[in-house]
């Protein structure tokens, strides 16, 4: 027989819980936050593949139009981005883009390196399938280089950079490194052209590829060790 349920053992005459009436009426707000993450999401992924340029002001009414959802929905969604840093919203002015300054990027690259070596060093490529993802990042911008289409090439190395980080398997990790690589595309328009930016890196995540497929992992931590100092040095001398 089923023991007794909290409802069961409690007290005669008490009062039922109020807390899912308060609950029911939050219904409507939970339905609207869903909505709006699905807005921030589609937000973001333009600033990752470069689409949605730093400085530019995100209209309301043309932003709700395109989307089709309520005013209240976008601001949920735009609240969400500026939290993320990715938006900034200016008195009397609207919602912007975010523009990074040096100090953003000299904080990105210091945080890129905890990530992705500590991901190098703590993990076992092969053990979590991780290698096909760096693969396919890898071949997906020597595909597009061929083609010429250099926006693609930066967004197949920031897929580069988030297998990396994924070999540590972790949710949080790789959450953090989401956020991380659509600063880093808004950083990146700071190179005017993106060819000679994006170009020299592709060997390299090959050869880090080349390294971790053969089991090098020390050897794959220092060329991205120095990836990353080469590529902050880059940036910062567009500020």
């Amino acid at each position: 027989m089923a023991g007794p349920t909290a409802r069961d053992s409690a007290p005669t005459g008490a009062q039922p819980d109020p807390w899912p009436d308060l609950l029911a009426e939050d219904h409507a707000l939970l339905d609207r936050t869903s909505t709006a993450e699905r807005v921030a999401d589609a937000l973001r992924q333009l600033i990752i593949d470069g689409r949605l340029l730093p400085g530019t002001r995100l209209s309301e009414q043309s932003a709700g139009k395109a989307l089709a959802v309520s005013r209240n929905t976008l601001r949920e969604a735009f609240r969400l981005l500026v939290h993320e840093r990715l938006l900034v919203h200016e008195f009397h002015r609207g919602v912007y883009v975010r523009v990074l300054g040096a100090d953003d990027v000299t904080d990105l690259y210091r945080t890129r390196r905890l990530l992705e070596t500590g991901a190098l060093r703590g993990s076992s490529a092969t053990r979590r399938g991780g290698l096909a993802a760096i693969e396919e990042a890898v071949a997906d911008a020597e595909q597009a280089a061929a083609d010429e289409r250099w926006l693609d090439v930066g967004t197949a190395n920031m897929r580069f950079h988030q297998a990396i980080v994924a070999l540590a398997g972790s949710p949080r990790t790789d959450e953090i490194m989401r956020q991380l690589t659509a600063e880093l595309r808004l950083a990146f328009h700071a190179k005017p052209e993106p060819r000679p930016f994006h170009e020299p890196y592709i060997a390299r995540n090959r050869e880090i590829a080349t390294q971790l497929a053969a089991g090098e992992v020390d050897a794959a931590t220092r060329a991205l060790e120095a990836y990353l100092t080469d590529a902050e040095r880059q940036l910062l001398d567009a500020f």
